[in-house]
Order: C-alpha cells, then structure tokens, then sequence
C-alpha cells in the first residue's frame, strides 16, 4: 500500500469518528434530565412564554428531526447559534479557539523541546543520578494536578516575586493589536506592536509552563522507555562493535527506532490540549475553548456543546492524521 492509499483510508476512517461522535454527543446531551429553556427563562416562566421559546429553538420536534436539522446545518457550514450568547456558534469558535491554539502550541513546544531529550538522557544514563533525576520528575510531572501547579506559580512568581504578570492574556493598559488571526503573538508582530508582543508572551509563560510540565512528563517517560528497548536490540550492539562512535549510535541508529512511539504521544498530547484547558484556562482566565464549552454545559447550550465539540473532533482526528502519516513515513512496514 502507497502512502496516497494509506493517506485516504484514514480519511474515510476519520469522517466515520466524526459522525459517530455527532451521534454519542448529541444523544447523550438530548436524554439528561434538564431543560434549556427552564435555565433561559427561568423555572416560573409562564408556560405559553415556554412553549413559544421551545418551538423558536427547534426542541418541540422529535429528536430524529432535530438531528437531521442539526445534520444538514453542518453540510451548509452552520452550527447553530448559541442559547446563551446568542451569536453563532462558528463565531464563537473563531473567537476562542486561538487562545487555545496558541497556549497548546507553547506548551507542546517546551514539552518536546524539554521532555524528548530528557527521556534519551535518562535512557543513556540507565540507574544514575540523571535517571534518577529524569524518573522523579516525570513522576511528579504526571501525578500533580494542574491546578495545584497553576495556583503555585501565580502565587509564587506573580504574587511574592512579581516576575510574571498575571492572569489574562494582555494586561488592561496594554493596546492589543490589530485582531487578524487572533494568536496575539502572530497579531501583535503583524502589527508591529512590540509591547504587546512581550505583554503577550510574558502571559503565556505561566499557563505554558503549566501544562507543558504534565506533558513533557509524559514524552520523557515514553522516550525513555522507547530508547531503553532499542539499545538492548541486536544491530545496537553491531554498530558499537564497528567502531561508530557512541553520538552516531545514538542519533543515526538508535533514536529514529525509538522516537516512533513517541511521536504517537505527542499528537496525542497535542490533541488533548487543542480541546482545551479547563483547568488551567480557569485558573489563568485563558478566554480558550475548553472555558467556552464548560460553561455551554452548564447552561444546557445545545448548539453551542454540538458545534464546539464536533470542531475539537475534527481537530483531533486531523492531528491524529498527521501523526499517522509522520509514523508511516518513519516506518514504512505501517502502511501495510
């Protein structure tokens, strides 16, 4: 099988995740126990007001139509509008989801930059002192909660020392640039907007470290245990027995064997961290997605939960694909 086969077989297995999780998301958030017009209007609303509301949102049809309704607005590129900003739901999603993309991309970056060589590190010095010292953090990456760390690093390094700014993604007196993709970051270079270049990036050191902590933890102790197996192999031993000097065993020999499963954690950390943050967004007052949705749950925001969760989907399988395609192209024995 060519990589064009392989690549279109993914595709097809893609869209059926996507309408299989359409069908989960929407019959589970259409069968709980609660009204969202009762949570619009109120519990002592008059009834005809009720009855008018659940006919104007489409909840006075049988589920099977709402779905189909629901259905054909994705084919025409609309998702609705949501009950509790009244904007549509796509609007929404361009409005947060940069904030998310660009906290997910941070945090990946200090992750893989920090948690792959720590995790070939600690493989090459197997039972020493950087091993040692390579296992405890990762341990303590991947057992303390995020919130616990976020509120830590605001006390510390907001709070006592002043360090780093606080919660927000631009302080009040800092004019933010021009809103084109909405990354501050990439706006405020557009711009030509210096201050709110390092205001930006001064925000997002902390919620970054936040939740790239959990997940370098995670790609140092895949690492490791990935390049462990592969310095026990066979044609380790051979090319040592050659002569090759220990740099070219490692990064010609050993580490593209061993970085395959890794890449399989990283597009799934990756994956997680696009559906948002609740926790660190909460904490940081990220205006992300994973906000956005939590409080479309808890206002019985139907279109608002279907739209936002059929785009994490598609993201997620998207970045599922690219992962596919990278581990087929680092092992061509995948596409068979």
């Amino acid at each position: 099988m060519n990589l064009a086969t392989y690549v279109m077989r993914r595709l097809l297995l893609m869209a059926v995740v996507v309408l299989g999780v359409l069908v989960i998301t929407f019959v589970v958030s259409h069968v709980i126990p609660a009204d969202p017009v009762g949570a619009i209007l109120g519990q002592n609303a008059p009834p005809d007001k009720i009855a008018d509301l659940r006919r104007q949102l489409g909840l006075d049809k049988p589920l099977s139509q709402q779905f189909a309704d629901f259905m054909l607005g994705v084919v025409r590129g609309d998702l609705g509008t949501s009950l509790r900003t009244g904007r549509p739901v796509w609007r929404d999603i361009r409005q947060f989801f940069p904030a998310t993309l660009e906290l997910a991309v941070a945090a990946i970056i200090l992750a893989v930059v920090i948690g792959l060589p720590l995790g070939i590190i600690s493989a090459v010095t197997r039972n020493r002192w950087p091993d040692h010292f390579a296992r405890l953090f990762s341990i303590i990456g991947v057992s303390q909660p995020v919130f616990w760390t976020g509120l830590l690093l605001l006390l510390l390094l907001y709070y006592r020392v002043g360090l780093l700014p606080g919660p927000g993604r631009l302080d009040i007196t800092v004019l933010p640039p021009e809103p084109r993709t909405g990354l501050l970051l990439v706006d405020s270079l557009l711009s030509a907007n210096r201050e709110a270049f390092w205001n930006a990036l001064a925000h997002l050191v902390m919620p970054a470290l936040v939740l790239g902590y959990a997940a370098t933890a995670t790609i140092a102790r895949i690492s490791r245990s990935g390049m462990l197996d592969v310095l026990l192999q066979d044609y380790i031993r051979t090319a040592r027995a050659k002569g090759l000097t220990e740099r070219v065993v490692l990064l010609r020999h050993a580490l593209r064997n061993a970085i395959i499963p890794t890449v399989t954690i990283i597009g799934l950390v990756f994956g997680g961290l696009l559906e948002g943050a609740v926790l660190t967004e909460t904490i940081f007052a990220w205006p992300g997605l994973g906000r956005y949705i939590t409080q479309g749950y808890i206002a019985l925001d139907y279109p608002a939960v279907m739209g936002a969760t059929l785009y994490i989907a598609v993201v997620y399988s998207l970045v599922n694909l690219v992962v596919d395609i990278g581990y087929a192209a680092l092992d061509p024995r995948m596409r068979v």
